[in-house]
């Protein structure tokens, strides 16, 4: 098998450089979402104890706080279990939460666990070369 030092220029540049732009790429379409839905989100998840406890504080942090909103509000909604038995978030939110907002946020998780998959092949190429 050929180390990453033989393949051709651009494809290592694409292999190494991929996880960044994608990153970058989520951090935006994160952005995006804070600053378009963010309120939205917030309404659909309002009998839930996190948006009660920690919403209003990160919101009013600028745009560092509307990406973490975002991104817990991501994790409640994609896999609820955890959030539910600590009792995060309510059930019946997760469960009336709007459908074209769900899938916004599946989009935005896949996107950072592609860039994190992606990140962690690259480094083993790389350490194994």
């Amino acid at each position: 098998m050929s180390g990453i030092d033989s393949w051709p220029p651009w494809i290592a540049i694409i292999v190494a450089g991929g996880p960044s732009l994608l990153g970058f790429l989520g951090f935006i379409f994160t952005l995006y979402l804070s600053h378009r839905h963010l309120d939205a989100m917030m309404e659909a998840m309002k009998n839930s104890r996190y948006i009660y406890l920690w919403g209003g504080a990160w919101r009013g942090r600028g745009l560092i706080g509307g990406c973490v909103l975002v991104t817990s509000i991501a994790g409640m909604v994609v896999w609820p279990r955890a959030s539910i038995r600590l009792g995060d978030v309510d059930p019946m939110d997760v469960k009336n939460f709007p459908p074209h907002l769900k899938r916004l946020l599946i989009i935005k998780m896949t996107v950072m666990i592609t860039a994190v998959i992606w990140m962690v092949i690259a480094a083993v190429l790389i350490k194994f070369r």
